[in-house]
């Protein structure tokens, strides 16, 4: 059973977090909210996704497990105004998902959780260094490095306490330095690892402007961002693994 109100702008942030690294996902139906975990098909981007069920107008399940398909439930979710409500009600002998937004109904096929990608572990890394850093400065970085390259170095210099951000193009460079006073927060440690901006252009689509993003950091580690959505009732984890740079 699986029945539950929530707000399009909610459900809209909570798809779009998701759907900039996979077009179909499991979501776990939790007596907590929901939760769902993917990683692209080449195994360099994942998402760890939880939505409180305090973050829903109404919600009531048993549990279970629902696959879906991405872009169909966002373009039925885009139908709807931002503050406009959207019911959510699974039938579970159809395997249908009942979808009402304001006098429209839907009725959307899920997937077999079966045969979705299998969702991953989260590693637990030790990684040196971390920052807190607002999502639009995040936003003017990579829309720098895109400038230039297709790839971005992600940096911290432990001895003079700053963040950068490096693109090296065939003709053209960015460089980007942010400060302990231009970041929210600083701790910091030796770091830096080169990634491909593709992908790090896609998670940015989902970072708010205005969140505070705690960003991890280490030397040729993956970098995992966490930031909250529906004001603070969702917590989203990206992380994204390097390009091993060789000698």
């Amino acid at each position: 059973m699986f029945n539950a109100i929530v707000s399009a702008d909610t459900l809209r942030t909570t798809l779009d977090s998701v759907s900039v690294l996979v077009d179909e996902c499991k979501i776990h139906l939790e007596e907590e909210g929901l939760e769902i975990r993917a990683v692209d098909p080449a195994n360099v981007g994942m998402v760890d996704l939880e939505l409180s069920a305090s973050a829903f107008e109404s919600y009531e399940t048993d549990g279970g497990v629902i696959g879906v398909n991405l872009s169909r439930l966002e373009d039925i979710a885009g139908m709807a105004d931002a503050d406009q409500l959207v019911h959510l009600e699974l039938d579970e002998e159809t395997r249908k998902l009942h979808i009402a937004i304001d006098g429209l109904e839907y009725t959307l096929a899920l997937i077999d959780p079966d045969s979705i990608r299998q969702e991953p572990d989260l590693p637990d890394l030790d990684l040196a260094a971390e920052i807190v850093i607002e999502g639009r400065d995040i936003d003017r970085a990579v829309t720098a490095a895109d400038m230039v390259s297709d790839h971005i170095a992600l940096g911290v210099n432990e001895a003079d306490e700053y963040f950068y951000v490096d693109a090296e193009g065939d003709t053209d460079d960015v460089h980007l330095e942010l400060t302990r006073d231009d970041l929210i927060d600083l701790t910091a440690g030796t770091a830096h690892s080169l990634f491909s901006l593709d992908y790090l252009k896609d998670m940015n689509k989902a970072i708010p402007k205005d969140a505070e993003v705690r960003m991890e950091l280490g030397e040729e580690f993956p970098v995992k961002m966490h930031f909250d959505i529906a004001e603070g009732e969702g917590q989203v984890t990206f992380m994204l693994a390097p390009r091993i740079q060789s000698d």
